[in-house]
This record gives structure tokens, sequence and C-alpha cells, in this order.
């Protein structure tokens, strides 16, 4: 097994919410701005201090964090264990690829809005700037395999979709679960073994 140094840092996802400045205003009010928190892995990204109701046709989760800045469209993204409990079943996509994905809830301090569609399984995927993806031999696009060493349920992730941008860092996302099932956390490192 081929290992391609260095190795590339984990970024592990909770569920969250995308939203746009107008579903914002009508969660929060008129003229409504995110507050940042922290700032997440990639540049100019941020979980903010808002919080949000998700509401499915079997259950819902309080208190679930908006990432800022604002988005052109809104957008969840939850894991397949969530899916179970709110009751939808969204399909593994990139973000921002929301088309034909259901829609759900979502309720804030002032209001509430019903999205048509926008909720997701976020593909893994490794976002890279362009000078590390021409380390590693890839082009955006590209799927890679990623290795996971840690003792007792080391793993293989394919599939693993390759974001290139000068406005990208080096980070490898995955959901809840995927972390779960390979003990990771943030801040760990994987690599990368094959292109296909």
């Amino acid at each position: 097994m081929q290992l391609k140094e260095p190795g590339v840092v984990v970024g592990v996802s909770n569920r969250h919410v995308h939203l746009s400045q107008e579903d914002l205003e009508k969660l929060f009010g008129e003229g409504y701005e995110l507050t940042p928190l922290r700032p997440l892995g990639q540049p100019g990204q941020y979980a903010s201090e808002e919080c949000v109701e998700l509401i499915g046709p079997k259950g819902t989760f309080q208190k679930v964090r908006i990432l800022g800045p604002v988005r052109k469209e809104s957008q969840v993204e939850i894991s397949r264990t969530d899916s179970f409990k709110l009751g939808v079943t969204p399909p593994v996509r990139d973000s921002g690829d929301i088309e034909g994905t259901p829609g759900i809830t979502i309720k804030g301090p002032v209001g509430e809005i019903q999205l048509k569609k926008g909720v997701i399984i976020a593909k893994r995927h490794i976002h890279m700037l362009p000078r590390d993806a021409e380390h590693y031999g890839v082009k955006d696009k590209d799927l890679v395999s990623v290795y996971c060493d840690k003792e007792g349920r080391r793993l293989i992730f394919q599939d693993v979709l390759i974001r290139v941008s000068e406005k990208f860092a080096l980070e490898f996302h995955v959901d809840i679960d995927e972390a779960n099932a390979a003990l990771l956390s943030n801040g760990d490192y994987v690599k990368i073994i094959e292109k296909f």
C-alpha cells in the first residue's frame, strides 16, 4: 500500500445548516446577520452562535448550528443516523447539489420555513489548494481512496471526492457516522492511497 505524504488533517462534520440571507431573515428577523462563534478549517467559514430546530416527519433536532457565511441557497447536512430520527431519506451529494433532494421544516426564534429541497448526506471529500492537487497527482472532481490508521478500526474510505480551489485549505471532511466508524476526531490525519 503506497501512502502519499504528507497526511491530510481530518475535519468531522456534525449536522448543520447553511442558510440564504432571505431564509435567515425569515427565521431571525429582517436585516439579521450571523454572529461568528469560531472559525472552521476552511478559510472564511465559521460556526455561528445561531442555532435552529430541524423538524422532520418523525422527529426533531434542536440547537442545530448554522454555518456561515450565508449562501445563495439554503442546505441542511445530516448523517444517515440523523435521517432515521427525522424521517427523511436524503441522498449522498456534493455540497450545493440539491436538485431532487427532500425538504424539511426549519424553525428559528421569530419564524419558520419549509424548505422544498436541500437536505443531503454530504459526500466525503478533501478540500485542497492547486499546489496540493499537483503534489498528490489529482484534479478537481477526481475520486480517491483514503486510509485511516486507528488501531482496531483501520479502514479505507473509497469514493472520496477531490475539491480543488485557491480558496480552500487541505482538509478531509467526513460526517459523524463515518468518523465514528473509523474512530476519527478533528485534527487526526489520514493518507491518500490511490486515485480511481
